[in-house]
């Protein structure tokens, strides 16, 4: 798991109005860590309380284009439901990632600017042992409360409904709430994974582009073997075998170290040192050792959540986007003019800008008849002309 927003692409790509379904993927397996912890924990990881009228220009520079660039920027609105009110941001991971966690951050700085809000971000760093207690911190400081917890459903889902006058919102999954309690943002992400794969096989296969190997071998690093990351990876080689049925992809699990580069290198090394010219990285922070391995080894790589394309240039070929900070935008906009729906399930895909593939970057290494497939299908994709399947785990 937004308003309008515009994903560029080697050609412009126009994306469309969001809407809300629901889907059913899994996510009760979901990863995560939780425990009980002490109160002291909360009060250290709450983070500074900013002012309404800082800018989102102001904010994480990791940060992608997209989450501040889809909602114009207004003055505080005046009179609306949310200005004043306090939103936290609690997330299991931390920031940093230039990534998932640093687009939500970058969507709750666009709400201080835009609603005239309080707000606070509160980071579990995969710390099992810090969730519990800032569960109980956001439902204490918060008024509405963006969580991504993975891992850490139930804690969520029983704040929840022990504090019926908050709007709850949990970012990137169904959680399930058959009591209605939580809104969830749910993304298809199959839809722009399915791109990245077909890109990887497009690629692999034409040794015009300088570093391209002959063998067709494409890697992935997931972060772990959760019913998420597993959606990215199942898209993904389908997306490369509706190109060539004969690519290979291999895999490589880092076990939950979401934050550990070092590791995230040697995965990526391991897949180059078999074959592989391409990695798609589905993995935050240990992601950035796959860019960097990338550069190290003069190969390539796909990033995710936002445009990393431009973190190791020439090495980069495109990322695929989730506009986290942007949904959260969208779904506070619903809360500050009174059509919020609790409990409901908001399904973002690449019709509605909630993901993308994203070919833009400084240095193109990528031919133009190749980003022209891609936004063909891309197109098909949207129009229904190509199918795309969910995972369901």
């Amino acid at each position: 798991m937004k308003r309008t927003a515009s994903i560029v692409f080697a050609l412009t790509l126009a994306a469309g109005a969001l809407v809300g379904c629901s889907k059913d993927k899994a996510s009760d397996t979901a990863t995560g860590t939780t425990a009980a912890a002490a109160d002291s924990l909360a009060a250290d990881s709450l983070a500074a309380e900013t002012s309404p009228a800082e800018t989102a220009a102001g904010t994480a520079a990791a940060a992608p284009d997209t989450a501040a660039a889809a909602i114009p920027e207004t003055a505080a609105a005046a009179g609306g439901k949310l200005k004043g009110k306090t939103v936290v941001y609690l997330i299991n991971g931390a920031l940093g990632d230039k990534g998932f966690y640093d687009s939500g951050q970058a969507g709750l700085k666009k709400m201080e600017a835009t609603y005239g809000v309080k707000t606070r971000t509160l980071e579990a760093n995969f710390d099992a042992a810090k969730y519990q207690a800032l569960v109980d911190a956001a439902f204490e400081e918060g008024d509405v409360i963006f969580a991504i917890a993975y891992g850490f459903e139930d804690p969520l889902k029983a704040a929840a409904k022990a504090h019926p006058d908050k709007q709850v919102i949990n970012v990137d999954f169904d959680i399930k709430d058959t009591h209605g309690h939580v809104t969830s943002i749910d993304f298809v992400e199959e839809q722009s994974a399915f791109l990245a794969g077909a890109l990887a096989a497009l690629a692999t296969s034409d040794t015009a582009i300088t570093g391209m190997n002959p063998e067709k071998v494409i890697g992935v690093v997931g972060g772990d073997n959760d019913p998420v990351t597993s959606s990215f990876l199942f898209a993904y080689e389908n997306g490369a075998k509706s190109i060539d049925p004969s690519v290979k992809v291999d895999r490589k699990f880092l076990g939950g170290a979401w934050d550990d580069q070092a590791k995230g290198k040697q995965a990526a090394e391991q897949l180059y040192d078999g074959g592989a010219d391409i990695v798609f990285q589905v993995a935050a922070a240990a992601g950035l050792g796959v860019l960097q391995a990338a550069k190290d080894r003069n190969l390539f790589a796909i990033g995710v959540d936002a445009n990393q394309n431009d973190l190791q240039p020439g090495h980069v070929i495109a990322s695929d986007i989730k506009n986290l900070g942007d949904s959260m935008v969208k779904v506070a906009a619903t809360i500050d003019d009174g059509t919020y729906v609790g409990g409901a399930v908001l399904t973002y895909g690449l019709a509605e800008g909630g993901v993308d593939l994203d070919l833009k970057a400084s240095t193109q290494v990528l031919p133009p008849a190749l980003a022209g497939r891609i936004a063909a299908l891309r197109a098909d994709i949207v129009s229904g002309a190509v199918k795309v399947e969910r995972y369901k785990g």
